[in-house]
């Protein structure tokens, strides 16, 4: 594995060793469950809550408002079934935008098969919601506003305050998937009015298996997991200890240096886009540096196929993707790009960059070189790429 150059953090992140080293007694000695009355239950209930703090505290929140689950796409699926079961007599109109994780798009879809109303907002060519598009979609059967915080294939970063306030002003719920974001830049639930936020402790660094959602107090929901009465009668099941305690562990590391990481991140990913420019024509960047997560980088390589660049990256032991690893199975282009303007013959050359904290200026370089030779070779294979020299066709 020491040879594997790893660029899919926003896939997924290698659990830290002090994360595992937290989490090993609760797969151990202390193994009980967190509802039992005796010691060894007790000491896993007491694990749990000082997880709940530091999930909390990261995000400016009352312990009390933080419900465990088992990742992400839960967390986004209870909030929004949730809301718009417990709202339907106010109202059964949702406002997402076309760039959200298959999570949040999904789940709105099933709900529009049940009756109600989903507004899909526009973006820009940075992948920026419109505001004013937003503030014209609200109407008296609103019932909830979902959009992400920062975007899992070209790592746009929405303007949250700006919605927050809007949706607050409305008198409308807003939810924030923020499972790209969370570890990675700063997030006040309180100051950007967020009512609901969804994470998952894999995306920085922490176990699979386990996320979060942020429920503000005094918002009432529908379960999406009937059963026993845990996680104060939102989400039944016995909890996960080992793996609460590793996202506790791992929010808590990942938040006490966001600003040294995002820089360090930031440098690499800017490095990469500048050089990426330099030495390889014929592409389109699309990330966008001033409102993007600090190591993400999305960039298309045109008359290519992005699967076969894929698979030559790995070949030479660089692990990258496409777009979010929820669509790797799809041969379609990513909604994402199409939604910014790229075509879809463009979009299918597409590859996804996400840096982590161990990569090194060597590992970009290394990227660098192996891409020149396999975009070059591919394309002396490519009829699309002959007929752009010789005139007949150009994307």
């Amino acid at each position: 594995m020491s040879d594997i150059k790893y660029f899919d953090h926003a896939a997924t992140t290698k659990m830290s060793k002090e994360v595992l080293d937290a989490m090993m007694p609760y797969l151990t000695d202390y193994y009980g469950n967190a509802s039992s009355v005796y010691s060894i239950g007790r000491k896993s209930r007491e694990a749990v809550e000082a997880a709940r703090e530091k999930v909390a505290a990261a995000i400016s929140a009352k312990a009390k408002e933080i419900y465990f689950t088992a990742g992400g796409s839960e967390s986004d699926n209870t909030i929004i079934k949730g809301v718009a079961k417990a709202k339907k007599s106010k109202g059964n109109h949702i406002i997402t935008s076309k760039i959200e994780h298959p999570a949040v798009l999904e789940t709105c879809k099933q709900l529009e098969k049940e009756g109600f109303e989903v507004t899909y907002l526009d973006v820009d060519s940075r992948g920026v919601v419109d505001l004013e598009q937003l503030k014209a979609s609200i109407k008296p059967e609103t019932i909830l506003i979902s959009i992400m915080f920062a975007n899992n294939e070209i790592g746009t970063i929405q303007p949250i305050k700006e919605i927050g306030a809007i949706a607050k002003e409305n008198h409308v719920l807003f939810h924030t998937d923020a499972v790209q974001a969370v570890g990675n830049t700063p997030i006040d639930v309180k100051e950007m009015n967020i009512d609901f936020l969804s994470m998952s402790a894999h995306k920085f660094y922490g176990p699979k298996g386990v996320g979060a959602m942020y429920i503000r107090t005094g918002v009432v929901i529908d379960k999406l997991i009937a059963g026993g009465h845990q996680e104060r009668s939102k989400r039944a099941g016995t909890e996960n200890v080992p793996g609460i305690v590793g996202m506790g562990k791992a929010i808590e590391t990942a938040c006490s240096s966001i600003e040294k990481n995002a820089a360090y991140l930031s440098g690499l990913r800017n490095y990469f886009m500048d050089e990426v420019g330099k030495r390889i024509p014929h592409i389109r960047k699309n990330s966008n540096t001033d409102c993007c997560l600090p190591g993400t980088a999305n960039i298309s390589f045109k008359y290519i196929e992005g699967e076969s660049l894929l698979f030559m990256l790995d070949a030479k032991g660089i692990c990258a993707s496409s777009g979010s690893a929820c669509t790797s199975g799809s041969l379609d282009p990513s909604h994402v790009l199409l939604a910014i303007g790229v075509p879809v013959e463009v979009a299918h050359g597409s590859l996804r960059i996400s840096i982590g904290l161990e990569n090194t200026k060597e590992d970009i370089d290394y990227l660098l070189d192996c891409l020149s030779e396999i975009v070059e070779r591919l394309r002396s294979m490519s009829p699309l790429y002959e007929d752009f020299l010789n005139g007949k066709y150009k994307l």
